[in-house]
């Protein structure tokens, strides 16, 4: 609860100067403030929370792979909340791919014995589907808002959620951290939350919510690259075959691979023909 605080918190002044810099009034509307506080929920507090704690129980490489399959359920949900982004053939295709992908890498198992380990599981899958919602939300309710004003609202808000959280879970936050704590901190601040939600919101306007899922599909290479370089963590062989399935299930979702092979197998058909006649 207190890394979620510190993410959200130090992401504010980033924010709050792209706002007075580009001179955005802040909305009145209660009702746009209701919308920013579900936000918040949705997109900060209650999935980093959960990351956060998984990640104390299994390796990042494997909550990588989880997250990965955020873009098969950012699709599904998607599909049933919004109208102009409804479930196809070829997505539902992808879909199953993908869910098999994360049922290998999962394991039944993780559902038989309901350790620490299998609940870190269930917790970051859960992070997924509150990002999901979250994307959904945000089309439906905030697309007419400034998307600089989007992501100050929605980390105000969280903030202002995850403060007494994390003071009756935590307890009273330490500031007397080491350096290289702090570095994290701010990284974890400025680079992976101000920053990327400017970039969020931008994209969710231009793709709509299941294809803004699927930037999930990067995730797990590089986690799965940095863990080994840097951590030294090793997966298991099974898990790098589910993340095989999702990434294979969410290209299927995003189609265009498939529609490039398909012009270039009849580039080339076309081409045999035409020598033939």
């Amino acid at each position: 609860m207190t890394i979620t605080l510190h993410r959200v918190f130090w992401a504010l002044p980033i924010l709050i100067f792209v706002i007075w810099a580009k001179g955005i009034t802040p909305p009145k509307s209660l009702k746009i403030w209701g919308a920013y506080l579900t936000m918040g929920a949705l997109n900060n507090a209650l999935p980093f929370s959960l990351i956060f704690w998984g990640q104390t129980q299994i390796t990042s490489g494997l909550a990588s792979i989880l997250n990965g399959a955020t873009g098969v359920t950012g699709v599904i949900v998607a599909g049933l909340f919004l109208s102009d982004e409804r479930l196809t053939p070829t997505k539902l295709i992808g879909v199953v791919f993908g869910f098999f992908g994360v049922a290998l890498t999962v394991g039944i198992e993780a559902f038989q014995n309901l350790d620490l380990r299998s609940l870190a599981l269930i917790a970051i899958l859960l992070a997924g589907l509150s990002y999901s919602l979250a994307g959904v939300w945000a089309k439906l309710y905030l697309s007419g808002q400034k998307r600089e004003m989007n992501a100050l609202g929605m980390l105000l808000c969280s903030t202002v959620m995850m403060c007494p959280l994390a003071l009756y879970i935590d307890g009273t936050t330490q500031l007397d951290l080491q350096i290289s704590t702090w570095s994290a901190i701010i990284a974890l601040a400025v680079i992976f939350t101000s920053l990327s939600y400017l970039l969020y919101f931008n994209i969710l306007n231009r793709v709509g919510s299941g294809n803004l899922m699927l930037v999930t599909l990067l995730i797990p290479p590089f986690a799965i690259t940095l863990d080994v370089l840097v951590l030294g963590e090793r997966l298991a062989p099974i898990s790098l075959v589910g993340f095989a399935f999702i990434a294979l299930g969410l290209i299927i979702i995003d189609g265009r691979v498939i529609r490039l092979l398909q012009r270039s197998f009849f580039v080339a058909l076309n081409l045999v023909l035409g020598r033939f006649t």
